[in-house]
């Protein structure tokens, strides 16, 4: 255990309650926020998992508040503390978006005082980022903010080495996954930024994360096999989110589908609807017709607005800050538009198109309600929808580009810049960051202060059929997430269950506010009757209802074809199992339990 697991011990929940009153203003602390805490004090690593507004970011405060007050005088007390002694590191926080950077520069220099945290991003001049540094440097700033960008470059990193950083905090850490729905390659440098900096204490926050996203979280941070501590903590909370109502309505016809988007949204805003009455977002796969839906809402006299990444960053900005004051009834975005976006009073989710996963469509729709008031998230699905997020998941890397860049590596024997790549294979800055993430998979490639190197041992073709072969695993492993999306719209059974489900959670009843609920209830079948039904069937399969206890959900399993996985979830007659290298796959429960497909490993 730590040096620092050993001066906070002592600390207990209400003391915890009392710092956090006294230092920042919280009033309550949730079970979770207090677990993960702990924990970070204690010099564990933790993976949080929890819906925007449930409390991430007061996990990192409070930590780093009692390892900057533990170093300096080893003791909790010292929260407040204004010794001589030599003043410890900041809490590094790694944060994409620049608003949310300063949303929360503002509460805690409003809470701690002027300095207590800076920034260092492209929005400040040069001389603020220098004071910013100077701060971090005498010790009189708690919190240091970077864009992960920031930390690409080698004098930033030098630079926070000399800090001594007590904490280091990756928000929005889904983004360091390749599963993840919002992968950011900036990201990936993030783990041996890490290492370089000592293996601090690490927070990776994350407002959804499938088990798969969970997992490569911690592999690319590097917060899996340190021997000095206990396993990382990985905390699951506020998953269900039962003030949403969740609802699916199919179309045949594209047209028909884009009148009754429109209907709908006009239906809301005029409150047609008393539990989705107010603003709203609608979420469209494509530019043009975020752009198109914006011009019908305008001329029903609907306050709308468009939000892509082709619009300018100025533009971008101001519908985001009119949406946020109240000044627009609906913003038709693209998946560039909500992260880090924390308005309480959205009432209602739409979606004109199925979402390329489940990950991003839990939280997109979670930015409905998030004041607890009821609200209401909808899917417009039409099942040639799905054509398009099949031709987006089937991109592979190209042989000959792969080749060039190994060759340019192996040429030069040494590490070489991004910068000197690009010049000398002529690829893209993007499309040679892919190219680099794919080759760095295979263990081939490795990552340095001085660039990119090649291991003296790779051969060129070996290299390239492994990362071709794990670029068709993981095209395998999206064409499965989409059809998890195709089977959230077309089930007939609790969407909540089935969501749920998706992310290795588990709703022991149907959730009775969602349109498949509805339907149930409405059926001719009785609660009595169903029960009926379900005992009969038993009857007809009298095994089938061991197949849950033979392979409970969150169970490692091995599939003699597709190799280890994991019980997801079980419905009716199907089990969901997510193995590592196919993705989702649906498996009969009686050919399971029959021919032996599975077994829990280990056994």
């Amino acid at each position: 255990m730590t040096k620092q697991s050993t001066s906070q011990s002592s600390l207990t929940d209400e003391r915890l309650r009392e710092i956090a009153r006294n230092s920042l203003g919280l009033e309550h602390l949730r079970e979770g926020q207090l677990a993960g805490i702990h924990s970070l004090v204690e010099g564990r690593d933790v993976l949080a998992v929890m819906p925007t507004g449930y409390g991430k970011s007061a996990i990192y405060q409070l930590a780093a508040l009692l390892l900057r007050a533990s170093a300096t005088s080893n003791g909790p007390a010292a929260a407040n503390s204004t010794s001589d002694a030599p003043k410890p590191g900041p809490a590094v926080v790694v944060s994409p978006l620049i608003a949310l950077q300063e949303d929360q520069l503002d509460g805690l220099n409003e809470a701690l005082g002027a300095n207590a945290a800076v920034a260092i991003n492209s929005a400040r001049s040069e001389s603020e980022q220098e004071e910013g540094w100077e701060a971090a440097e005498r010790g009189d700033a708690h919190f240091l903010f970077l864009a992960p960008e920031q930390l690409a470059k080698e004098g930033t990193v030098e630079r926070l080495a000399k800090l001594g950083v007590c904490l280091f905090v990756v928000d929005e850490a889904h983004c360091v996954s390749s599963w993840g729905h919002d992968f950011r390659p900036d990201y990936l440098a993030l783990g041996e930024v890490r290492k370089r900096l000592g293996n601090p204490p690490t927070a990776a926050l994350t407002a959804t994360a499938s088990p798969p996203v969970r997992e490569e979280i911690l592999q690319r941070l590097g917060m899996t096999g340190r021997p000095d501590v206990q396993d990382v903590l990985v905390l699951v909370r506020g998953f269900d989110r039962p003030n949403i109502r969740l609802e699916v309505i199919r179309h045949h016809e594209d047209a028909q589908k884009r009148r009754a988007v429109v209907e709908q949204v006009a239906e809301l805003v005029g409150g047609g609807r008393a539990e989705a009455k107010g603003p709203g977002l609608l979420y469209a796969a494509k530019r043009k017709d975020t752009e198109q839906y914006a011009a019908d809402f305008t001329k029903r006299g609907i306050r709308a607005e468009a939000y892509h990444a082709g619009r300018r960053k100025a533009d971008r900005e101001r519908v985001q800050d009119d949406f946020m004051d109240g000044k627009l009834d609906v913003v038709v975005a693209t998946t560039a538009f909500g992260m880090g976006i924390d308005k309480p009073d959205v009432r209602f989710v739409l979606h004109a198109d199925i979402p390329e996963s489940l990950d991003s469509y839990y939280q997109e729709l979670g930015r409905a309600g998030r004041d607890g008031e009821p609200a209401l998230a909808v899917l417009h699905y039409r099942a040639e929808d799905l054509g398009l997020r099949r031709f987006f998941a089937a991109h592979k890397p190209d042989p000959d580009s792969l080749r060039s860049v190994l060759e340019a590596l192996r040429d030069d024997g040494g590490p070489v810049s991004q910068k000197e790549l690009a010049e000398r294979t002529g690829l893209p800055g993007r499309r040679l960051t892919g190219l680099l993430n794919q080759l760095k998979d295979t263990g081939a490639v490795s990552f340095g202060r001085r660039g990119v190197r090649l291991k003296a041992s790779a051969e060129p073709s070996d290299v390239i059929e492994l990362a071709l072969e794990r670029a068709e695993s993981r095209q395998r492993i999206e064409r499965s997430r989409i059809e998890m999306a195709r089977g959230y719209a077309e089930t007939d059974s609790c969407r909540r269950q089935f969501l749920l489900g998706y992310f290795g959670e588990e709703l022991p009843e149907p959730c009775g506010n969602c349109d498949a609920c509805d339907a149930a209830a409405s059926r001719e079948d009785t609660a009595l009757g169903l029960q009926s039904k379900i005992a009969s069937r038993a009857e007809e399969h009298h095994d089938d209802d061991t197949s849950d206890e033979a392979f409970p959900l969150q169970a490692a399993v091995e599939h003699k074809e597709w190799g280890p996985g994991v019980v997801m979830r079980h419905e009716d007659d199907v089990i969901t199992v997510l193995f590592e290298q196919e993705g989702y796959k649906t498996l009969s429960r009686e050919a399971v339990l029959e021919n032996g497909l599975l077994r829990v490993s280990g056994r």
